[in-house]
């Protein structure tokens, strides 16, 4: 295409696009909070219904009125076969389906009835409930299922390591740590409530006497690694059966007392589901009493997360909440035309709010940095959570603030980039929670196949934290940011993309990248960025679309492929924006999809609002290859912010009117 303005295509394009920007933008203003916020559902799969269940069990509170409505909507996330998945799509979660047939048995289902026959059938062809993952195995022990000693050790004693040591608490990632912590206690303590035989899942396991044993392991490159954690698993076990642990009362204090000083601050500890559920079960090991100040927070916190769909008279789970998330993004892809606090009721309030969120005392994160002084900055994810703040928030709310303008909120966004030069790691990357170290030997321990007890940089964030510096005008003499590159370029892939460790996956790892290097004014053209603009060309399907699964984690011969989407094709386009400018005729298919795809009227089935797109995909990342999330706002905001990018670059680039 040529850079000639408004060819006939062109200008219908444009028009198109305004229109569909004001629809999609009155959309997302509808759902505008009057505090100025945005938070949407946040969708994860069906463990965090069953989890819940069991965790009610555990406490003696099965009778909670609540609970067969969760069973109600967790039966509707059963696939054909029989199985739970992690996204819609994908493969046996064999623990999700584990946990959701324990909850059918303990609602009163019969064993023989076809859904749990077909769950049963799945189970055992993978293995057996034997195979389930840690975090699963805890529960389990809990129930009375399995013997603790099937169960991974997690020494309390962690807490009172000196902090040269390899596997001290600050070396994990923040959501371990708020993880691991509770279940230490729980692990010492081995809180057990009894079931009726008829109540168990015995049925479920192929080999009987593995219900005493850890389970076994897949060795891999790292066996050496492996083999001497589970040694060490043993002796533990060892120890812990003969009582000889002098430290263990004052270590089961120490994280107590941690535990209780980290629910501060933060609407439950971590403010995720996780570690609230844990707490509860520890605390209540610990003796707290059920009125207990501590234990009445932590269940209402949890609560908090639910759902309730009065019309199918259920009630689903969130692992979260996404407000500042939700929030920054929104208001960064309204500023992309307009949406300034000067002439913007509904842009003052949201930086307001913004503004009112930003972390102003130090957190964990202060254990690692090298700068003790620095002032505390940043943003977490949710509502509150205030010794989490996080780097990948805070790019995002701070762009925002800079683009909305005033004094405060640009003075907001200055404190906020310099805890974040404060939080690089020294690889040149950033991580989300911390200044860190990749030790790749702690992915061994036999507690960690959440695949995440690491937090290391990530070129993702990187990519955005180098957008937010070039808004502050920051370039690459800074020596920050020629660090950053330096990772980046070590991470790309052979065929030119990168990983997308927080959303799904190289639309997304490599969106941010390029985007970060086009905002610091990075030459576009050179070879290694053309080589990503080529790989996502490749991959745009025939009507201008992209589209990436989640099965790309398990298998990278599939990355670029996957069911169209909004949001992953709002990625792409703006990846392609960055390397070839708004003429690009792929760029423009991208736009034009996007804008035939716009919902004209509700959806019938989604709850989708016109002036958004229906997108059923999950397309967030919790855990690669162990928990997927769907952002209820992605599929609105992104495309925003696509198509009004490319109506301003387009704008900008032929002096074109925006009354045109």
């Amino acid at each position: 295409m040529s850079d000639t303005p408004l060819a006939d295509a062109t200008q219908e394009l444009l028009a198109t696009a305004r229109n569909t920007h004001q629809n999609a933008v009155k959309a997302l203003m509808d759902i505008q909070q009057p505090e100025g916020y945005w938070c949407a559902e946040l969708e994860g799969d069906s463990i965090l219904q069953s989890e819940y269940v069991l965790l009610k069990w555990i406490i003696d509170q099965e009778d909670d009125p609540r609970i067969p409505k969760i069973v109600k909507y967790l039966r509707k996330q059963q696939t054909a076969d029989g199985s739970f998945v992690q996204y819609p799509g994908g493969k046996i979660d064999l623990s999700a389906t584990v946990k959701a047939y324990f909850v059918f048995k303990l609602a009163g289902d019969d064993p023989q009835a076809p859904h749990m026959v077909k769950a049963r059938e799945q189970i055992h062809a993978h293995g057996g409930a034997e195979m389930c993952n840690s975090f699963t195995n805890f529960y389990l022990a809990a129930l009375g299922q399995i013997d603790y000693n099937a169960v991974p050790s997690i020494p309390p004693e962690i807490i009172m390591l000196p902090k040269w040591f390899y596997f001290h608490l600050d070396k994990v990632s923040a959501w371990s740590r708020t993880m691991i912590t509770p279940l230490s206690i729980v692990t010492s303590h081995r809180p057990v409530r009894k079931l009726s035989d008829s109540q168990g899942i015995g049925e479920l396991y192929l080999d009987q006497t593995r219900r005493n044993k850890l389970k076994p392991t897949t060795f891999n490159q790292h066996r050496t690694w492996t083999t001497i954690f589970y040694s060490i698993d043993k002796v533990l076990k060892l120890i812990e059966k003969t009582g000889v642990t002098p430290l263990r009362r004052r270590a089961l204090q120490r994280v107590e007392d941690w535990i209780i000083d980290h629910t501060d601050r933060s609407d439950g500890m971590g403010a995720i589901f996780p570690p609230m559920v844990y707490i509860l079960i520890a605390l209540r090991a610990r003796g707290y009493a059920d009125d207990h100040p501590k234990i009445l927070e932590a269940h209402k916190h949890l609560d908090d997360l639910m759902i309730h769909d009065e019309v199918n008279d259920e009630i689903r789970i969130q692992p979260c909440f996404s407000p500042i998330w939700d929030t920054g993004i929104a208001a960064y892809a309204l500023t992309e035309l307009g949406f300034d606090r000067k002439d913007n009721e509904a842009a003052d309030r949201c930086a307001n709010w913004l503004l009112s969120k930003e972390c102003r005392k130090a957190g964990d994160w202060l254990a690692n940095v090298k700068d003790k002084n620095v002032e505390p900055s940043g943003w977490f994810f949710e509502y509150n959570n205030g010794f989490y703040p996080d780097v990948d928030d805070t790019v995002m709310v701070a762009m925002a603030l800079w683009r909305m303008g005033g004094e405060d909120a640009k003075a907001a966004a200055k404190r906020g980039v310099n805890w974040i030069l404060a939080m690089q790691n020294d690889d040149g990357g950033w991580a989300a929670f911390d200044k860190t170290d990749e030790r790749p030997i702690l992915e061994h321990v036999p507690f960690a196949d959440h695949n995440a007890i690491q937090d290391p940089s990530c070129p993702d964030i990187t990519g955005r934290t180098l957008e937010c510096m070039g808004h502050l005008g920051y370039d690459q003499t800074h020596p920050a940011i020629s660090r950053a590159i330096g990772f980046i370029r070590s991470r790309q892939e052979h065929d030119g993309c990168w990983f997308g460790r927080w959303g799904v996956n190289y639309f997304y790892g490599t969106w941010q990248v390029v985007g970060g290097l086009y905002n610091i004014g990075y030459n576009m053209a050179e070879d290694w960025i053309q080589k990503a603009g080529q790989w996502i060309k490749d991959h745009q399907q025939a009507d201008g679309s992209f589209g990436e699964s989640c099965d790309t984690y398990e298998d990278e011969s599939l990355r670029g492929t996957g069911p169209s989407t909004a949001s992953q094709s709002a990625w792409a386009v703006m990846s392609l924006l960055a390397i070839y400018g708004p003429s690009d005729p792929d760029v423009q298919r991208g736009i034009q999809w996007l804008c035939d795809t716009q919902l004209k009227e509700d959806h019938p089935t989604s709850g989708d609002k016109a002036g958004s797109w229906h997108e059923p995909w999950f397309t967030g990342t919790g855990f690669p290859k162990v928990f997927y999330l769907r952002y209820h706002l992605y599929r609105l905001y992104f495309p925003i912010m696509a198509i009004g990018r490319w109506m301003r670059l387009y704008n900008e680039k032929f002096n074109v009117s925006k009354s045109s």
